[in-house]
């Protein structure tokens, strides 16, 4: 057996469907493109044929000119369409997509949904035979349109029989935009477009129709597995826009902490209809992958959501597998979040941990075009948003001032012109405003994208992965040096000594892109150094530092007493009262590594985290007394109150304009109290009426209400600290298993994430209670049938196997990918294939928004 790469098998499953990309336009939605843009898969597509790659989410009727492959002797008459979403949300784009280009004859659609995880969703509008379901469907919805705009004129028909030429077809193309450009797609637009069983008949006559003797449009629904994220050839997260990630992870009860992790683990057992949709949907990704990547599945799991995950996955091994001989045996263990909420709440040494934390990311798409799984309950948010690993690198900062401008304004003439030209028949007054819009101006200096997880041979984030901070700039910095050399251009002396610093790598990079031939050669190491110089760039880097410290603060608080840690909670609180605004900062620039109240929140999360692990006696209402948690929560009203423009957080949602109106209330009385200290006194003793008066009786009253409802809110912040603190209290044989843990090895290891702490023992052999071993349908007989007579079937050991599989739900961290390729470092396995997954890639700032964000879901 061949080792596991995940970037060779995404292409390979590319690959498996060339004859339908073959000569066809090429759509994928923004899961797939997320993932698409990591494996490099665009070189392959045109490889393979593709006439063009588009947004299906932003398709345009241009689409079908666009082609890479020069083959515009013949129109398009193939879509392929590729989404990472179920059917039934995919379908109005699908629809559209269909409607847009006319000369269309075959459509495949392949969905990373399987056709047994639509059917599984209580929700889900699709049956058993989910995809000749959907099939019917789109054929019944497209036909209708066409048909409707038949009768109108408006659409020209697809004659079987008499098939233009495609010479005369490509002269009217033009010509006939005009009169397509006028066909209605409010239709496919429509969000009440469902494909429902109940509205449908499924098994209608899909003969070519003879009435009209037009050619019936031929399409086929396909499973499509292989739409991972990978970091490297054994890292991968799951795309941030698909549905397998933004589905529920937990349900709105007592055990959840955000409908983006999973549920608190009690170790009670789950109610059928209770199971969250997301861990459905995982189960079903993670047995068809393993099984389009010949992975025999051993599972363990850890935590009640991964339990239940598991226990989906081995049913479905024990009914669908028949060719398990053939595989390559593998050990899966699940892992549920919330068991470790510290690690990825903590600003690690992890390079490539900090770069994503500094890095603006591409803004998802618009939450109203999406349309989810519902959930069971109507209060209940839809979709998780994730934030996605599309990254914002200020690409004009390599530039000279004067070449940036130059060719700024170059690019802006050139669009000008092309839609002018679009555009001839139209006076120049009606050329959009996109043109002369400052957004432009400002998305042609970004360089928007994704890492390559390989670029040219060259595993860039593979190596970053377990590289520290300062190792990882290094690191950056050897590259930076050897494409230099590589390109014969002379370096400063001082240049290859010393540390790191932002400017030093400005200038190097500068000289690296001296013209467009050296730009395009070195896109994968220029785009990694301008990345590495906004992380070492300020603010970014004096605000990792002031965390770095604070969290060892708290720390070495912890390990003393719960009014130390409680007291360096509050100060951290009321430090950031003294931060200004983001604004102000970018202006004024004085308050650069100072943390804010958003900041201060981030902290005490782990500060209670931690009064939990070491304060476990008073778990049960709170790790603090009454009066140092009455002290915190006094200094989170007070924030609040001071800066409320900092305060967008969930708890407080329904609550920020009435902050808002009380801040500015406060501004103006301080400033007339300030013109009436100027009046004389008899000026202002006339003035006291009753009328004013009762104003200031009517302002001081709504003044006490809007704080009885804030420290309202505050006490329900509070209430989600205190049971943070429970997390690992909460489950008996699972707080067994994680104290065990926690006392094996030295002060090195105490300092660990849980995945090193885990996967040294199990490589070690420890038992580990709470860990639980899923059998297969053949284990089970063997327990219960030949297991009377002595012949039963030993529990094998996750350590044992020679590839070792872990997926996190709810998302895994930089700094624990690499403290478990340490683990496995130390252990001396070097036979060991270690595959890392979770639900997502998360930053501490990632768990902040699931957890306090505003906007975590919708």
């Amino acid at each position: 057996m061949g080792s596991v790469d995940l970037i060779t098998s995404s292409h390979n499953s590319i690959r498996e469907i060339s004859d339908h990309i073959a000569g066809a336009i090429l759509y994928v939605d923004a899961g797939c493109l997320e993932a698409f843009q990591l494996i490099g898969a665009f070189p392959l597509l045109l490889e393979l044929g593709a006439r063009a790659i588009s947004s299906l989410e932003n398709l345009s009727p241009l689409d079908a000119i666009v082609d890479w492959n020069n083959s515009l002797a013949e129109p398009a008459t193939k879509i392929v369409i590729i989404t990472s979403r179920l059917l039934s949300d995919a379908h109005r784009y699908i629809l559209r997509c269909l409607i847009t280009h006319r000369t269309v004859l075959h459509c495949a659609v392949f969905t990373s949904i399987s056709e047994i995880a639509h059917s599984a969703l209580i929700d889900s509008p699709l049956g058993p035979d989910a995809f000749h379901e959907y099939h019917s469907l789109l054929l019944q919805d497209y036909e209708e349109i066409v048909k409707r705009h038949e009768k109108e004129g408006l659409l020209t028909h697809r004659n079987s029989e008499h098939i233009q030429s495609p010479d005369s077809q490509n002269t009217k193309l033009s010509s006939e935009d005009n009169i397509w450009s006028g066909l209605d797609t409010s239709y496919a637009n429509d969000p009440n477009i469902e494909a429902s069983p109940s509205k449908r008949n499924f098994y209608a006559d899909e003969s070519v129709s003879k009435e009209d003797g037009r050619a019936r449009l031929s399409i086929s629904v396909n499973h499509f597995p292989m739409i991972i994220c990978p970091i490297s050839t054994r890292v991968f997260v799951l795309p941030s826009e698909g549905t397998v990630a933004e589905s529920l992870l937990s349900n709105d009860n007592e055990e959840s902490l955000s409908p983006g992790l999973p549920a608190i683990s009690t170790g009670l057992p789950f109610d059928g209809e209770d199971v969250p949709p997301g861990a459905i949907l995982t189960a079903h990704f993670l047995y068809h992958l393993a099984d389009k990547m010949d992975l025999k599945m051993e599972i363990f799991s850890l935590g009640d959501t991964s339990k239940i995950i598991g226990k989906m996955l081995t049913d479905m091994s024990s009914l669908y597998d028949v060719s398990r001989r053939s595989k390559m045996s593998a050990g899966l263990l699940l892992i549920d979040r919330t068991i470790d909420l510290l690690t990825p709440c903590c600003h690690g040494d992890s390079f490539l941990d900090r770069l994503l934390s500094s890095l603006p990311r591409r803004e998802r798409n618009s939450p109203a075009q999406v349309k989810s799984v519902q959930s069971s309950r109507d209060h209940s948010p839809v979709t998780v948003l994730r934030p996605p690993l599309d990254i914002k690198i200020p690409f004009d900062s390599i530039l000279s001032k004067e070449g940036t401008e130059k060719r700024s304004d170059q690019i802006h003439e050139s669009i000008i012109a092309f839609i002018s030209g679009w555009n001839s028949g139209q006076p120049e007054s009606d050329v959009p405003e996109l043109a002369n819009s400052n957004k432009l101006n400002s998305e042609l200096g970004t360089l928007n994208g994704s890492f390559l997880s390989n670029y040219r041979g060259a595993s860039y984030l593979e190596a970053l992965l377990d590289r520290g901070a300062k190792d990882g700039a290094l690191l950056i910095k050897k590259w930076l040096l050897e494409a230099l050399q590589n390109e014969k251009l002379s370096m400063n002396s001082k240049a290859r000594l010393g540390i790191t610093s932002a400017s030093e790598l400005r200038a190097m990079v500068k000289k690296l892109a001296r013209d467009q031939n050296s730009l395009i050669r070195n896109r994968g190491i220029i785009q990694l150094v301008l990345a590495t110089e906004i992380a070492l760039s300020e603010p970014h880097s004096s605000r990792w530092d002031a965390f770095v410290s604070a969290q060892k603060i708290l720390s070495v608080s912890s390990s003393d007493t719960s009014q130390s840690l409680s007291s360096q909670i509050r100060d951290f609180i009321n430090t950031s009262i003294l931060v200004r605004s983001s604004q102000q900062d970018k202006m004024v620039g004085s308050s650069e590594g100072l943390l804010n109240f958003q900041d201060a929140l981030l902290l005490s999360t782990i500060g209670y985290i931690l009064a939990g692990e070491n304060f476990p006696t008073a778990v049960s209402t709170g790790p603090f007394s009454w009066e140092e948690e009455h002290a915190l929560k006094e200094a989170v009203v007070e924030a609040i109150l001071e800066r409320p423009s900092s305060a967008k957080l969930r708890f407080l949602h329904g609550l920020e304009n009435d902050l808002e109106a009380n801040s500015r209330k406060d501004d103006e009385k301080n400033e007339n109290a300030a013109e009436k200290i100027s009046d004389d006194f008899d000026d202002q003793w006339g003035s006291w009426d009753d009328d004013e008066t009762d104003n200031q009786n009517e302002q001081s009253y709504g003044d006490m209400q809007l704080k009885l409802e804030l420290r309202d809110r505050v006490d329900q912040l509070f209430k989600f600290f205190c049971k943070l603190s429970s997390l690992k209290w909460r489950n008996p044989v699972l707080k067994e298993g994680l104290t065990a843990l926690s006392k094996l090895g030295s002060d090195t290891y105490s300092r660990k994430g849980l995945l090193y702490k885990l996967l040294s023992a199990l490589l070690a052999k420890y038992d580990i209670p709470g860990l639980e071993y899923h059998s297969s349908a053949v284990g089970r007989f063997f327990k219960t049938g030949f297991g009377r007579f002595g012949l039963g079937q030993a529990k094998p050991s996750f350590g044992d196997q020679s590839v070792l599989f872990i997926f996190v739900v709810g998302g895994i961290n930089s700094l624990e990918v690499r403290e478990a390729m340490e683990a496995i470092s130390e252990n001396s396995r070097p036979d060991v294939e270690l595959i890392l997954s979770g639900t997502t890639l998360l930053t501490p700032d990632d768990m902040f928004n699931l957890m306090l964000g505003s906007s975590d879901s919708m």
